[in-house]
Formats: structure tokens, sequence, C-alpha cells
């Protein structure tokens, strides 16, 4: 537990348009992380050189990546992973095309913060615009705007100046928390990893810095309590014969040994006896750590139930309203049924009715046109066949989304944020 203390993991997601530098970004916070291997620098070293280029290029540090997705492998969201002494990163890197909408969904709902590059030349562009509504309606708490190739613009201040105006007129229409901006030449290094000497006007910290500090504790819900049970743990030994634990992830709230709970839908009264882990029992369990609580009294609980506070519970129900991104290259069919997937229960369901579609890159609702195909956005209502156990999306990412899977094929169709 300690180490989870110690080195907090952050997810981050880089969106951008086509040439505006996340591989080179990418490749230089690895680079100047020292996050490489020698072997795989030397290679990128020679691949320069064929191409006859004077300098490293970094971006090829992601490029074996492209060509497994040229290929025709799907790799919809290229994951990277790196860690500095303060924090462990996990990178998705999101292609930008508009066809790939859902790639970013996939790729950024889990995000603690969205890193989106726009060329200073060009400033804010559709695609900006789309990454960052599509940032807002998953709700990531942090939004850094990283305005690249500054060096293409002889660091500027007036052309940094205006990206920054521009966009946060823009933003003011968005749910964004926190949101930041950051000059940068992914190319050079200006204030990627360190402070740039080139851009004295510029007085926040380098991008490394800010991806190190930035506070993401309050990130989860620590308010309401909510434990979905993903299996009981009975082991049938001689050492443990009485043991009886239920083990899953904290999806929200703190919960201690002694606090009074209550197992959902059952209604079943208890307290915790203890909290347990690979490491032995501990004090206290919060979001996202995984863990098995024992209960004082021996009831009836199952995979799919949840373990809640007494007081604050989140309400059953079985009509269902949610912002869908349909992932698949076929329509949603009338009335077909779908499993739905929410935390650790699954259960069927119909669409009842599409509501109306998002344009991605306006905000606009379109009540006209209700016909869903792969990527787009809508608000749909939904009937379950047995009552979810949710909350709104905005109040807990994780007990407000949900995912729907074809019976048929198997496939996720869509991902959903519950209103």
């Amino acid at each position: 537990m300690s180490d989870q203390q110690e080195t907090e993991l952050l997810r981050f997601t880089t969106a951008g348009s086509v040439d505006d530098g996340k591989s080179t970004l990418i490749g230089r916070l690895l680079y100047d992380s020292k996050s490489i291997f020698e072997d795989q620098l030397e290679a990128v070293r020679l691949s320069s050189s064929k191409k006859g280029l004077e300098h490293v290029e970094l971006a090829l540090l992601t490029d074996g990546l492209r060509d497994e997705r040229e290929q025709g492998i799907t790799i919809d969201v290229a994951y990277r992973y790196f860690a500095t002494p303060k924090r462990k990163f996990i990178i998705a890197d999101t292609p930008g095309h508009i066809q790939y909408t859902r790639n970013m969904v996939t790729g950024a709902s889990t995000a603690n913060l969205a890193l989106i590059l726009v060329d200073a030349r060009h400033g804010v562009i559709e695609q900006t615009c789309r990454h960052s509504i599509i940032a807002s309606l998953l709700q990531i708490p942090h939004l850094v705007l990283c305005v690249n190739k500054m060096d293409l613009v002889d660091y500027s201040e007036e052309a940094y100046n205006q990206v920054v105006k521009k966009f946060r007129s823009f933003a003011s229409k968005l749910d964004i928390k926190d949101l930041r901006f950051i000059p940068i030449s992914a190319l050079h290094g200006d204030n990627v990893v360190s402070k740039s000497e080139k851009m004295p006007w510029y007085e926040g910290p380098s991008l490394l810095y800010t991806l190190e500090t930035i506070h993401i504790g309050s990130d989860q819900n620590f308010i309401d309590c909510r434990f979905p049970v993903q299996t009981v743990i009975r082991p049938h030994s001689s050492d443990y014969p009485d043991y009886r634990a239920y083990a899953g992830r904290v999806a929200g709230g703190i919960f201690k040994p002694g606090d009074e709970v209550m197992v959902l839908p059952s209604g079943f009264q208890s307290k915790i006896q203890s909290i347990d882990t690979y490491n032995g029992p501990i004090t206290e369990a919060f979001p996202p750590m995984s863990v098995a609580i024992r209960l004082e009294d021996d009831i009836d609980v199952s995979r799919g139930d949840m373990i809640v506070r007494i007081n604050n519970k989140p309400e059953p129900t079985q009509d269902i309203d949610f912002m869908m991104c349909w992932l698949h290259h076929h329509p949603p069919r009338s009335r077909a049924k779908y499993l739905v997937r929410h935390t650790t229960n699954e259960v069927r369901a119909i669409i009842k009715e599409v509501q109306y579609k998002m344009d991605i890159s306006t905000l606009h609702r379109n009540t006209d046109d209700k016909i869903i195909s792969m990527n787009d956005i809508a608000r749909v209502r939904m009937r379950t066949t047995h009552p979810l156990l949710v909350d709104s999306y905005r109040k807990n990412r994780n007990t407000g989304s949900i995912i729907l899977i074809d019976e048929v094929t198997n496939e996720t169709v869509a991902a959903g944020m519950i209103i």
C-alpha cells in the first residue's frame, strides 16, 4: 500500500491533428526522461541517418506501431509506459482523424489528463475543438493544451497568446475543470522536459514537471462509497476453514473496518470486519484499490452485488439515459437485445429511443437525423431486464459508465456515459 502512495500512476491521452507532432512529443518525453533502451535509440539513429536527417527523428520511437496499423493489425490506441522517480505514466496515443472518434473515446475513458497538441502556425482548428469536446464529454479532469512548433513562429509570444485566447473562448462552452497551456517545440525539446531559454516570456513549468506534479488525488470520488463485488473468496483450506471475503475494486468512497454497510440489491446490512490485500490487512480502502472485504455477518453476497453505505446508495433503475459512442460498423438494430456490462454486473437491454445525435465539432444537437453510424455520439434511452445500481457519469466515472455487447457476435458495439 505504501508503494501505491509513493509512486502514483498518471494516465494521460494525447490527441491532435495528423501533423501536429504527437509522435515527436511522445518520443521526446521518452528520450529526455531516459525511458528508452539503448538499442531502441540506436535503431532510431540509424533510421534517421538513412533518411538523410541531421537530427534524431524521435517520432520513429512510436512509428513501429503505425507500421502494424498499416498491416491491418488493429491497434486502435497505442499505449506507452514510462516512469520518472516521481511518477509512473501510461500514455494512450490516439489517432487524430474524425473516423477514429471511437478510438479516442476508448483511449481517454480512463485518463486523468488529456494532452491536446496545436500547431502554433495553424492555431485552433476543427480537430482541436472535437478532441476538446470529447475530453469534456468524458469528464477528463485535467486538460493541457500544448502549443507545438513554436520554433516555426520564432518563439513568438504573440502567436502563442493568440492560440490561448482563441482556445479559452471556445473552452468556456465546455465542462473543463482544469485547463493549462504550455508553449513547446517537441522537435527541439523546448519546455518538454526542461524549461526553454528561448521563451523567457513564458513563466510556467515544463510539460514533464506539470505531468509529475499535477494533483490527481482528488480525481476520484471519495465521498460516495461503492464496492462492486467481483468474486467471492472461499479457500476451504485447513488454515482458513471459515474465511469468506468479497473481492473487487473500490469504485468510490473510503471503506474502513467497523463501517456499517449495506449489500445491494438485497438490502442486507452488516459491518466491515476487515479489509484484506495481497500484502495483508489494511485500515482503509479507496479508489482504485483492489481489495477483499470481510463482513461480520454471513449474508448472501455474489458477483454483481454492490457494497455501499446505508445512508448513501445508488438508485436502482431499469430506464437508463446515456450518451453513447457507437463503436461498430453496423448501426444499432431496432429493438435488438444487447448485453449491458456495468461494473461487475451484466444484464440484457433494448435501446428504446435515440433522443438526438451530437455534432462533435459544434456541440449542436440534431433531433432530425437519428440514424447512428460508427463514431457517432448520441443521447439514448435504454430499458434493462433487471435494475442497475448506477450513478451519473459526472458524479462517478466508474459507476456511471457502461458498455454494450452484441449477444450474437460478442463484440463491444458501444460505450456509454450515464446522465
